[in-house]
């Protein structure tokens, strides 16, 4: 198995390419809002940053739907990255955010709907498929601008790549019951779906400018963002918006982990955390109120008073954007009909406490999302994500942890770990093991994208999901958890699905 796997690597590694320069579109490039101009790399791959793809969701518009952006007169630089959206630096435990913590971070604020664009189309004709990445981080922390994230390789393979950013924790998830009356959807919460829905119609409108093909979008999205990929599988709003999917790490739901969230439940403010012995009431004076004050009052507060008074639900069943419980959408076979590519790492717990149980639960949430969509007869592709990136000496050594992907999927080996990763950028960078294991995963999620199928010229072999074999190993060990610890798992869900089913009926 060890030769068979180093036999994959050099073919992957014999794939690797010098840089080449390539006939790039010029400028200016015609958008719905304007021209823009942007800059041209050293691999002659054309980016185009901080692109406004909605109007600043502040003052009145704090917490509303995306709407759409100002249009401009003249020519617009699109050169640097738009600011990001609020949120909170890394913690002491970790070295850094590096969505803002970074010496070249863009600034934070509330203004941050904006998007980047990687080309290496030689015109508008081009017909590229596109690629729009959404983010992990909790729902609280990320974005498009982050290095580990960076369009410039994947664009040099011949997709157009998008990034964009999100409103984040209690500005991206925050449900009111005034926010509900006076949507037209009697929905709330959800905003940043909305930004996310908001950016795939930016590029149905304006992706042909840069030579991407607005019949070919494929969404791929790593732990929050992959959870907010499943989210858009099945929501109808965003059917017919993209044609592919990736989910690395998360999907809609899991046994135990980060269940959906009703709307009437988001409306009111969470029970803050308290200690003491189980069963013991808070003091009177220390009561939670029993609903959030007026919304003009909350939209009065400064952006600091709401990211450190107020909390993002997660994503909420909002009766428009996500339905209805999506456990409930995918059993029966409601979500959009789309190709997959899902999957999991090897040492997901490692990040997580140690405890195994997060690693096959999620290992077993995507084989479950891999089996509901090709019961509605799309192709899926299944992976077990198994290399162990290098680590520094005396560094902590998580090895195929949570995130550890990433570099691999972008070909950004030299560019900072988002957390939980700890490998070294620079040993990665440095070596041809880990060289030809990015060229190996970026080439399938770019063959993916282009034709719906991840096989290719001097890759392994990759086949469809099938429910009675194991996943697509990625990585040296060829080692994963078996039918006698995923199995047992279905049992729960049934029960699980039951109850939702029966409290969804009684509605």
């Amino acid at each position: 198995m060890k030769i068979r796997i180093a036999v994959q690597l050099s073919l992957a590694l014999a794939a690797l390419s010098p840089l080449t320069t390539l006939a790039a579109i010029s400028d200016p490039v015609k958008t719905n809002d304007g021209k823009i101009s942007g800059v041209t790399l050293g691999s002659g791959v054309r980016a185009f940053k901080g692109i406004p793809f909605a109007a600043p969701p502040t003052g009145n518009l704090r917490w509303k739907q995306p709407r759409p952006a100002e249009p401009w007169k003249g020519v617009r630089k699109a050169d640097a990255f738009g600011n990001v959206c609020v949120q909170n630096p890394a913690p002491k435990r970790v070295p850094n955010n590096v969505a803002t913590d970074l010496p070249d971070s863009p600034k934070m604020s509330e203004d941050c709907l904006y998007l980047n664009v990687w080309t290496s189309a030689k015109g508008a004709n081009a017909k590229l498929p596109v690629m729009l990445w959404i983010y992990g981080g909790a729902y609280t922390e990320g974005a498009g601008s982050s290095p580990h994230n960076d369009g410039e390789a994947l664009a040099r393979k011949g997709v157009v790549l998008v990034t964009f950013n999100y409103r984040l924790g209690p500005f991206g998830f925050f449900s009111h019951p005034e926010l509900t009356k006076e949507s037209d959807k009697n929905a709330s919460g959800n905003q940043a779906l909305g930004d996310t829905i908001a950016t795939l119609r930016w590029i149905q409108t304006n992706i042909r400018a840069f030579g991407g093909d607005p019949n070919n979008v494929t969404i791929f999205g790593e732990s929050a963002g992959a959870c907010m990929v499943a989210a858009l599988v099945g929501s109808p709003v965003a059917k017919g918006l993209f044609h592919r999917a990736v989910s690395e790490s998360g999907t809609w739901m899991g046994l135990g982990m980060a269940p959906m969230v009703p709307l009437a439940r988001a409306e009111q403010p969470p029970r803050p955390f308290r200690g003491g012995p189980p069963g013991a009431a808070p003091p009177a004076s220390d009561a939670p109120p029993a609903s959030y004050p007026p919304l003009a009052e909350l939209r009065a507060r400064s952006t600091e008073d709401v990211a450190k008074t107020l909390r993002g639900s997660g994503m909420i069943i909002d009766g428009w954007i996500v339905p209805e419980d999506l456990s409930i959408t995918f059993a029966q076979g409601r979500q959009n009909a789309v190709d997959m590519i899902v999957g999991s790492n090897k040492d997901e717990h490692l990040a997580m406490g140690g405890k195994v149980a997060f690693r096959d639960t999620l290992m077993w949430s995507m084989r479950l999302f891999a089996e509901r969509q090709t019961a509605i007869g799309k192709h899926a592709y299944w992976y077990f994500f198994t290399h162990e990136p290098p680590v520094d000496p005396g560094a902590r050594n998580l090895k195929a942890t949570h995130a550890a992907e990433i570099p691999y999927v972008f070909e950004t080996l030299s560019a900072p770990r988002t957390i939980p990763d700890t490998s070294s950028p620079k040993l990665a960078a440095a070596s041809e093991k880990d060289r030809a294991m990015a060229e190996m995963v970026s080439s399938y999620w770019v063959n993916f994208a282009k034709t719906g199928d991840p096989n290719g010229k001097d890759l392994p072999a990759w086949a469809p999901f099938k429910a009675s074999d194991m996943p697509h190993i990625l990585g040296e060990i060829n080692d994963s958890p078996g039918p006698d610890v995923l199995n047992p798992y279905d049992e729960q869900y049934k029960t699980i699905l039951t109850t939702l089913t029966s409290t969804s009926a009684q509605k």
